[in-house]
């Protein structure tokens, strides 16, 4: 029996650090909307075109750092023996994002990012008690309840209410890139329990920036830039909220389920919510600070096992060395 309890700790601690890192990840991915409109103020570069470039500098920066730390063939081995996998994520992490930036275009970003982020934890829920066959408990529904709420009076009390100029087609768009979102998540969860974040992020980034660099020839506006305030905050992007923000989704992963991890994400227009406040000035009225509240508190009950919206996962192997040992 104490040796159950112990386990139980451990893997208590796991969770709470895995949980961590998602919401830290998360953090970093609500500063981003800041980044890009301070680069629209300097160069009119369209969406797509600093989503592409933030993936690129983000592949280029976990190259570096795996041909640094001499972990290349890790990248190498990953590629080998689960390229269907990994190409899932790649496309999938850039496919997601650019469903959200063209639904914004079409029906707004009130919308777009209740639709995107919303569905997202209500599919994977659904699909982990199918899994598992057993009801979410109500704790876990609450849970879930909360957060949802808090995503909407955050972005309706955010952004401006009035939809765009195609709004079923942007719903549609929205609910593809949640859908999306859901699916690569899951598929980046499997893979992270056998593999090393720092390995997983680099072969998602690459597969992603192969996916988004053609699109440039379809894009309008400039697509490079020699302004050093747009250097400056495309690097941010790609180092800060992409490349260190999914290494440590990837870490936090191993420990959580995929619908816990999209559900503390929940945490990203929060903090962009916050970030335009301070950051611009803008005002935060009762109904984002209610909002917020509901978010954060949500989250905070994630650690708790009863009302994580998934299942508690044991903490993951270490991952292996590898054999330097000739035959």
């Amino acid at each position: 029996m104490p040796t159950e309890s112990y386990v139980a700790s451990v893997d208590q601690r796991s969770h709470v650090r895995g949980l961590v890192e998602v919401g830290a990840a998360s953090v970093l991915w609500g500063t981003g909307g800041l980044a890009v409109q301070l680069i629209r103020e300097h160069e009119a570069l369209s969406p797509v075109t600093i989503s592409a470039w933030r993936m690129t500098i983000a592949a280029a920066v976990l190259v570096v750092a795996l041909l640094a730390l001499r972990r290349g063939g890790e990248l190498v081995a990953l590629a080998r023996t689960r390229p269907r996998q990994l190409l899932v994520v790649g496309v999938g992490t850039a496919a997601y994002q650019g469903f959200y930036f063209v639904s914004v275009t079409q029906v707004g970003v009130a919308v777009s990012t209740v639709v995107s982020l919303g569905l997202a934890p209500v599919l994977l829920t659904v699909a982990e008690s199918v899994r598992h066959r057993r009801m979410p408990t109500g704790t876990r529904l609450a849970v879930l309840a909360a957060a949802l709420t808090g995503l909407v009076l955050v972005s309706v009390a955010g952004h401006e209410s009035a939809t765009g100029p195609a709004p079923v087609a942007g719903v549609l768009l929205a609910i593809a890139s949640g859908t999306t979102y859901a699916l690569t998540t899951a598929a980046g969860g499997s893979i992270s329990r056998g593999t090393s974040p720092l390995v997983l992020t680099s072969g998602m980034t690459l597969v992603g920036a192969a996916v988004l660099l053609p699109c440039l020839a379809f894009v309008d506006g400039p697509r490079v830039t020699g302004d050093p305030a747009v250097l400056a905050w495309l690097l941010y992007l790609g180092a800060l909220t992409m490349a260190l923000a999914y290494v440590l989704l990837y870490s936090g992963l191993r420990v959580v389920a995929p619908s816990t991890a999209v559900t503390a994400s929940l945490v990203e227009p929060v903090t962009a919510a916050v970030v335009a406040a301070v950051v611009l000035g803008e005002s935060l009225g009762p109904v984002a600070v209610v909002g917020i509240l509901l978010v954060l508190g949500a989250v905070a009950g994630l650690g708790r096992p009863a009302a994580a919206a998934g299942p508690v996962l044991p903490d993951p192997l270490p991952d292996p060395l590898p054999d330097h040992r000739s035959d």
